[in-house]
């Protein structure tokens, strides 16, 4: 039974990774975005890729 959702926590994982460099190339703190798309997986994803590059 433990391993019935394995798939789907390596995905949301992975997922998360990918936001953080994502976020990082926008000029966002990786591992806020890291955090927050543990949380909230995909929807992160949307967020990060409608918001605008932020200058340094």
């Amino acid at each position: 039974m433990s391993n019935m959702y394995g798939g789907y926590t390596l995905g949301w994982g992975t997922l998360a990774l990918i936001n953080a460099g994502l976020a990082q190339t926008k000029n966002r703190r990786g591992l806020n975005w890291f955090l927050i798309s543990l949380l909230i997986g995909p929807l992160a994803t949307f967020f990060i890729v409608i918001s605008e590059k932020k200058n340094s």
